[in-house]
């Protein structure tokens, strides 16, 4: 069939639309390129000297912004759109629910970033548009939590925190349009530590320990703590105040404890274990950079304490965003890429590629802050990401876009 029929373009769309994991997901992988490509550009046409289109805000709080609450919540909504009613036991979401979520939100996404060429309009349009795919998320989740009797824990954690994304989404759309520079920085503290950090920690919470005893047997030992959800909230909530009100050097109080937190359960989750096969060894070295890095949000608050010195800049973030979000995304979405395409469980050569690439990103990227030439070595990171993502994402489009290889539907 040829790419320009139109049979053949309808029949991609109904592929896609099968399931919302496939065209959140789709959506998802195309921004992990269009987000870092604007990205790097911009740091690269600046390293160099030449003019570039500047956006209306600051290119690294829209950097920020665009990559909490566009790139990365495509596919936290693929995600939760499509277990929601596997948790509950309820049947699937239909594409009335998620095809305008991924209409808002995808559409939205791809206004905002023509927006950041010097187009405000655009940028404010974009952002209105991304917001009104969120609520219909909300609305689509909030159904099925509400038949549920609202009983299910880790729903609860990830819809508490997809209200504050809506949130922080809501405050940036408010500073384009006028509004105090304060909400802008709300907003993306919001991102990192009300909206991302909880989903991605409910999430490995659950599905951790579930894919680990699946793989080991008897011999693995359940760790689901009841109050471990409790209590990262509570520690997450205590340090997006201190951050809000500038008190960096008393946020190591919070932070030492946060690191034992995430420590204790990735130990409790028995590693040593789980080694093979290789798609579950990388949801644990994802998540060993959890830890690592509040260690480091813990030794800079520290620092700042004795010294008045905020020695290691934006590495801590980095270690948490490029290090914890970038690597656990590229294990879980392609665990679920494989089993919902019918293909096997297994990491595979190209799914490694890049994952090994973004640890040394990760890498890069933290050390940029110590460096004495850090725009450099900004670009090097920025096009690293693009050279990591690149075969992953589209070998990842090619399998969305086409059915799955044991033939059944979804």
């Amino acid at each position: 069939m040829n790419a320009n029929d139109p049979d053949f373009r309808l029949s991609i769309l109904n592929q896609l639309a099968a399931a919302p994991h496939r065209l959140m997901f789709f959506a998802g992988a195309s921004a992990l390129i269009v987000s870092m490509l604007w990205w790097a550009c911009f740091l690269a046409a600046g390293y160099l000297g030449h003019t570039f289109p500047t956006p209306a805000v600051p290119a690294g709080w829209a950097h920020a912004v665009l990559t909490q609450y566009g790139m990365l919540p495509l596919f936290i909504f693929g995600f939760l759109l499509t277990v929601f009613p596997r948790w509950m036991g309820q049947p699937a979401l239909t594409k009335r629910h998620y095809v305008p979520v991924f209409i808002g939100m995808f559409g939205g996404y791809l206004l905002a970033h023509l927006g950041l060429l010097d187009l405000k309009p655009l940028l404010i349009a974009g952002l209105a548009l991304m917001l009104i795919g969120w609520v219909f998320g909300l609305v689509a989740l909030g159904g099925v939590l509400r038949r549920n009797g609202w009983r299910d824990r880790h729903a609860m954690s990830c819809y508490l925190a997809l209200l504050l994304g809506a949130c922080g989404l809501a405050a940036f759309s408010a500073f384009v349009l006028g509004a105090p520079w304060q909400c802008a920085y709300l907003s993306i503290k919001l991102g990192t530590f009300g909206l991302l950090l909880p989903i991605f920690f409910t999430v490995t919470h659950r599905m951790i320990p579930f894919f680990s005893s699946n793989v080991v047997g008897p011999g693995y030992r359940l760790f689901k703590p009841a109050w471990s959800l409790p209590v990262l909230w509570a520690l997450l909530l205590s340090h997006l105040f201190l951050e809000l009100i500038h008190a960096y050097e008393w946020t190591w109080l919070n932070d030492a404890v946060l690191t034992v937190f995430f420590l204790r359960h990735w130990l409790g989750w028995q590693p040593w274990k789980c080694l093979r096969p290789g798609l579950l060894a990388a949801l644990y070295l994802a998540y060993a950079w959890l830890p690592i890095a509040f260690v480091l949000f813990t030794a800079q608050s520290l620092i700042l304490y004795f010294s008045g010195n905020f020695v290691l800049g934006r590495a801590p973030i980095h270690a948490l965003t490029i290090g914890f979000f970038g690597s656990m995304l590229v294990a879980m979405v392609t665990r679920v890429t494989q089993g919902h395409s019918g293909r096997p469980l297994q990491m595979g050569a190209i799914p490694w590629l890049t994952f090994g690439l973004l640890q040394l990103v990760a890498l890069t990227r933290i050390c940029a802050e110590v460096e004495s030439n850090m725009s450099l070595w900004l670009v090097i990171a920025a096009f690293g990401w693009l050279v990591a993502f690149l075969p992953w994402v589209l070998r990842s489009l090619w399998i969305f876009a086409t059915p799955r290889i044991d033939g059944r539907p979804g």
